[in-house]
């Protein structure tokens, strides 16, 4: 009767994994891990099969058949009236309890008792015994000797692959809300492969995501590592390395929270403490470094706009050296995790690589490193978009940078004119940027020759720095052209220039 009891038990725990039992046994999936499990489940290891410390009930099944069907009717449930209808206890053979019987008494091995009963045993009456065996209390080894033995005699269809992946959830669940050892869900795992239980999804992901749901981040990172150190299998990389495995997968989960800094250090120590992660996972590292040089650089503008409106004072030498000092050593973590890929990787990850490196250096502002990944793109036949290199025109011209500029404008001349009006209107704005207003007056007067209208701001903005700067140097010549230019082009109005030469006491208007 108490076995009977068991059974009733784990067919309604079934169904609050997230299963519907009907009269046919058709199972469907409704989620893979939902918070109902087994009461009391404990599991010690083997090297191979988990075994459940349990207080082992045998059952002797000595009543007539329909006694014994009785005796799971006392149990009687909604779940468990939809699971065995009448047409199911007239398919319950005396084989499936002699079955049963014979496998609680644990004296032969259960593929030698399943092989002697095999004709004797339905498909259905199959699925009932992995059932009845993961139950609480019972013999979880059992569970997983009949499934290999099922697969091994092609007796698993989709309907029993989908039983066995949802017990085998409730097992690593139950293991992680139990504060088992990390170890001891990955034995679980091995297990499952020892058995060739192979679900649609990653269980390796799947743990990782309950330990991070959980708010476990330090076992999460503490079975990754148990992982990678077994070297058990996961999902192989594909021809672009956008498959994943343990490593890449935490890193994306930190990142999604934000920690982009932490994801990076997640890869590289793992790295370095002479494991070896999977290549996906050095591009999500890089990834999260673009990511964190952006959020940083962001946060460097807010700070000189809080500096220029006078509300923090001018930062100090030691703290700029800071700033570059963790900018520096961002970016020598991109160069280090682009080397592995390089190393380690298929040659095909190459532009990948490389347009990484490239959204790196373009937010930290590097504009000859920045041009050089473009032209590393180029060679591997992965050509970047126009755009990129226009931002990176506009960096290198931030910085003054001739020979870069020269490189990258040229091929303009051939481009359509609109294509030409937002190259120049960069190059234009990384002037302005950089403060380098000549640079940017002649740039205007270019677009003009060319017939291309430079933007009223950007104008503006070139005839604001001339201006100040004839406030400090007194020189004009650089600001009468320009405004002489645009007059021309009747972009401005005619104006009044007005000059005090102090050394003669003198004021000169100029009509323009």
């Amino acid at each position: 009767m108490a076995s009977a009891h068991g059974f009733a038990s784990s067919l309604m725990s079934l169904t609050e994994l997230g299963f519907t039992l009907s009269s046919s046994f058709s199972i469907q999936q409704s989620r893979l891990i939902v918070p109902k499990y087994f009461r009391s489940f404990s599991v010690e290891y083997c090297s191979r099969l988990a075994i459940t410390i349990c207080n082992h009930q045998n059952p002797r099944f000595v009543v007539p058949k329909r006694d014994r069907i009785r005796e799971f009717r006392l149990f009687k449930s909604v779940e468990l009236d939809q699971f065995l209808t009448s047409d199911d206890e007239d398919e319950m053979s005396e084989g499936f309890f002699e079955a049963i019987e014979e496998l609680e008494r644990m004296t032969r091995e259960p593929s030698d008792v399943l092989e002697e009963m095999n004709d004797r045993l339905s498909a259905r009456e199959l699925q009932l015994v992995l059932v009845y065996f993961s139950q609480e209390g019972r013999d979880s080894w059992c569970a997983l000797e009949v499934f290999e033995w099922l697969r091994k005699e092609n007796r698993v269809d989709k309907e029993t692959m989908e039983l066995m992946v949802s017990i085998m959830c409730s097992w690593v669940k139950k293991l992680i809300d139990g504060e088992h050892d990390v170890g001891d869900v990955v034995d679980l795992l091995v297990d499952m492969d020892c058995v060739g239980l192979k679900p649609s999804f990653s269980m390796i992901e799947k743990v990782i995501s309950l330990y991070w749901e959980m708010e476990e981040n330090e076992k999460a990172v503490l079975f990754v590592k148990e992982v990678l150190r077994r070297e058990i299998a996961y999902a192989e990389d594909d021809a672009d390395g956008h498959k994943g495995g343990p490593t890449g997968y935490l890193a994306w989960k930190m990142m999604v929270e934000g920690n982009y800094r932490g994801a990076v250090k997640l890869v590289i120590n793992l790295r370095q403490s002479g494991l070896k992660p999977e290549i996906y996972s050095y591009l999500i590292a890089m990834t999260a470094v673009v990511k964190e040089l952006n959020e940083f650089a962001k946060a460097l503008r807010k700070l000189k706009g809080f500096t220029k409106s006078g509300l923090i004072a001018e930062l100090d030498a030691e703290n700029v050296e800071l700033i570059e000092k963790y900018q520096s050593n961002l970016l020598a973590d991109g160069v280090c995790l682009s080397n592995w890929v390089l190393q380690e990787g298929r040659s095909s990850l190459q532009g990948v690589v490389y347009e990484r490196l490239l959204a790196m250096y373009i937010c930290a502002g590097r504009g000859l490193e920045a041009e050089r990944q473009l032209w590393e793109m180029k060679v591997v036949g992965k050509e970047a978009d126009r755009e990129l290199y226009d931002i990176v025109l506009a960096i290198c011209a931030s910085k003054k940078e001739a020979s870069a500029i020269s490189r990258l404008l040229t091929g303009t001349e051939v481009t359509s004119s609109i294509r030409r009006k937002k190259t120049l209107s960069w190059l234009l704005r990384g002037y302005i940027k950089g403060s380098h207003f000549d640079d940017a007056s002649e740039t205007i007067i270019k677009m003009l020759d060319l017939g291309l209208c430079p933007e009223y701001l950007d104008r503006a903005a070139v005839l604001q720095g001339l201006r100040n700067r004839i406030q400090q140097t007194g020189n004009v010549e650089t600001y009468l052209k320009l405004c002489k230019r645009l007059s021309d082009a009747n972009l401005i109005g005619p104006c009044l220039v007005y000059l005090y030469m102090k050394k003669y006491k003198l004021w000169i208007v100029k009509t323009i």
